[in-house]
Parts: C-alpha cells; structure tokens; sequence
C-alpha cells in the first residue's frame, strides 16, 4: 500500500521520492524491456495510439479503406481473382455480385468520390477462357458400335 503524502511536500518531491526509495529497494530490476530504448509515439500526431495498435494486433489496413476504394482495388485485382475459379457460372456470379456492388457504392453519396465503373462481364470472362488451360475431350465411342436409340414413337408403336 503506498504512504500518504507528507503535508507540506509538493508531488514533485513526493514522486521522486518514492521512486528513489524502490530503486534502492530493487524493485526496477529485471523489468520487461530493460536496457532497451523506449518506443514513444509522435507528440505530434494525434492518431498515434490508432497506429500503434493497428501495428500491435497487425489489422490488415486494406479494411480501412472507404468502400470505394476498397471496390477500385478489387476491380483493378478481378483477373486474378476469377484465374482459380472453375465454372464459368461461378465467374459470373462473382462479377455479377462485383457490379451490383459497384452500382450501390456509385448511388452512395457518402464518402469519397472514386470513380469506378461496372466491370464488362463479357470480356472478363472471355480473358478467362483463354487463360483456362485446354481440357483434351474424352475419347467418344464410333457410331456403328454403339446401338441406335429408337425414338419415343418407334418404341411406342413396334
């Protein structure tokens, strides 16, 4: 429990005091970080605690981002992204989704002004298919050796 201040004796000296005090008792030894030099923040800027703890818990600082910004990086990334999709539906999906939320970030009128327009579906998915590697068809069975299938209304009427 720490002692009361004496009357008469400003904080000041009370502080050093009581620092002197637990240096003679030892209580500063072996502390965390000893003999390193101390990180302080900018006295200038307002926003250093913001920083420090985005670099302490290593927040990803594209989240920070307005959405504008955030969709004019995606849109500027959208080849690489649809080069591991599979299915042509699935790229569709995608850019659809993409240019639905462009449209919603252009009604907007908060934040920054990024110009970003919708992203043409079209030619992203032909870029697609050109990147797709060629898939070889699997070999299909000659004609004469499969039988022919007879039509609805052969098989009803033989």
């Amino acid at each position: 429990m720490t002692k009361r201040r004496p009357p008469g004796m400003s904080n000041q000296e009370w502080v050093e005091s009581q620092i002197k005090l637990a240096q003679n008792q030892g209580e500063f030894e072996d502390l965390p970080g000893a003999g390193k030099p101390l990180r302080l923040a900018d006295q200038h800027d307002p926003d250093w605690w913001v920083k420090e703890f985005i670099r302490r818990e290593d927040v990803e600082t594209e989240a920070l981002l307005p959405s504008a910004v955030q969709l004019r990086k995606e849109k500027q990334q959208v080849h690489e992204k649809v080069r591991g999709m599979r299915r042509e539906s699935e790229v569709r999906e995608y850019l659809a989704d993409l240019n639905k939320r462009i449209r919603l970030a252009i009604r907007d009128t908060t934040g920054p002004v990024v110009p970003t327009g919708p992203v043409n579906e079209d030619a992203v998915v032909a870029q697609w298919r050109m990147d797709r590697p060629s898939r070889t068809p699997l070999p299909q069975p000659a004609d004469d050796q499969r039988p022919r299938k007879k039509s609805f209304w052969q098989r009803l009427f033989s």
